[in-house]
């Protein structure tokens, strides 16, 4: 399909890209965002990255009347809008309840009332909890959560009933939620929502689970964004990239130009609605391993990353993503490698400048007991 699409939260790092990806591909693009200042700075202006094609409504998803204003003459929707963050979730619990499921049951009245063709909303990997594991035989288990006992002595890994050791897999769209944060609680509201008023109203709804997303774009400032641009923010300052647990945890990155050709697939007329669909490179990288990559295409080999050895509530140990649904559904194929993809951020990031705020994050998370 063509048409004009709305993109809610469209002026920040996924969204933009997003953006970018429709006007390649003759879509109008009509973007609605707050300009929240933990993401675009103090100043809150349009960012100068956005298009000048995309036409951009400054406002509140919250607020249903800038919203129905927003929808006026949109064939589509991909809703983007949400705060995102394990950690700040976790004492910031208003914030994230309110902007994410409030925000989206909005959205949702408002397209009750102007329908759309097609409803893409952005799901994620956190509502997983820890992904998929097997045990020593190759059968498939359920992951028994960490405890804190289990991290204070400094036991990283996930082990079965028994106490023996679990071997991470890809993780399937099949694998039950276990909402480990408050964040991932609010994403699967978003999901849930938009998939049961979908159905009932009859508008094809697609949630896209995404992994990590990385690229150029990202709000190096904000401590509670992803992980490579928090190492990117410690690098550029000359800090070490602070890593917890022992760094083993393995996590799977996918290159924002992929997750935008993503959403842009999900509103083609064969995208199969109606299911969640993980979005991710089908690959899984240490995050010792990304720091110390992190730092040698910036050229800072000598800054290597520490290892705290503790825990941030809310955090699990592996999770990476099984893309088999997403080939499927969408003929989606992951085109950027994450060596590509990293000197291709590693080049934008020469152009910029970043406030560390990752202590000051640390301190917070520290003081509200939220790391062991």
């Amino acid at each position: 399909m063509q048409g004009r699409v709305l993109i809610t939260g469209g002026a920040g790092f996924i969204g933009s890209h997003v953006a970018d990806e429709l006007l390649r591909c003759g879509y109008a693009v009509r973007v609605l965002d707050s300009l929240n200042p933990q993401v675009h700075g103090p100043s809150a202006t349009r960012p100068a990255y956005l298009a000048d094609d995309v036409e951009l409504v400054v406002g509140d998803v919250r607020n249903a009347d800038i919203v129905q204003r927003a929808l006026r003459g949109v064939d589509a929707v991909i809703h983007l809008a949400a705060v995102v963050g394990v950690g700040q979730s976790m004492y910031q619990l208003q914030q994230y309840v309110d902007v994410n499921a409030h925000g989206t049951a909005v959205l949702l009245e408002a397209i009750i009332e102007r329908p759309v063709n097609k409803l893409v909303v952005a799901s994620s990997m956190s509502i997983y909890g820890e992904g998929c594991y097997r045990d020593v035989a190759g059968r498939a288990v359920d992951a028994v959560d960490r405890s804190r006992e289990q991290l204070a002595r400094g036991d990283w890994e996930v082990r079965g009933p028994d106490g023996e050791r679990l071997m991470p897999t890809p993780t399937l769209e099949s694998k039950r939620p276990a909402l480990a944060s408050v964040y991932a609680l609010s994403k699967y509201d978003q999901e849930r929502l938009c998939l049961m008023v979908g159905e009932a109203y009859r508008i094809p709804t697609i949630p896209l689970r995404f992994f990590n997303v990385y690229g150029p774009r990202q709000a190096l400032s904000n401590p509670y964004t992803g992980v490579l641009a928090i190492f990117a923010a410690r690098l550029l300052n000359g800090n070490a990239p602070t890593i917890f647990e022992d760094g083993e945890q393995r996590r799977d990155f996918v290159n924002v130009a992929d997750a935008a050709r993503a959403c842009r697939l999900a509103l083609e007329p064969r995208a199969i609605s109606a299911q969640p669909i993980n979005i991710g490179s089908g690959t899984a990288i240490s995050v010792r391993d990304v720091g110390i990559r992190m730092a040698a295409v910036l050229g800072k080999e000598y800054i290597q990353p520490e290892i705290t050895g503790t825990f941030r509530v809310g955090d699990i140990r592996h999770c990476f993503a099984d893309i088999s649904r997403a080939r499927a559904a969408l003929d989606y194929a992951p085109q950027v490698a994450f060596e590509t993809g990293l000197a291709e951020f590693a080049s934008w990031l020469a152009g910029e400048s970043a406030i560390d705020r990752v202590a000051e994050a640390r301190a917070e998370l520290a003081a509200r007991g939220l790391t062991i």
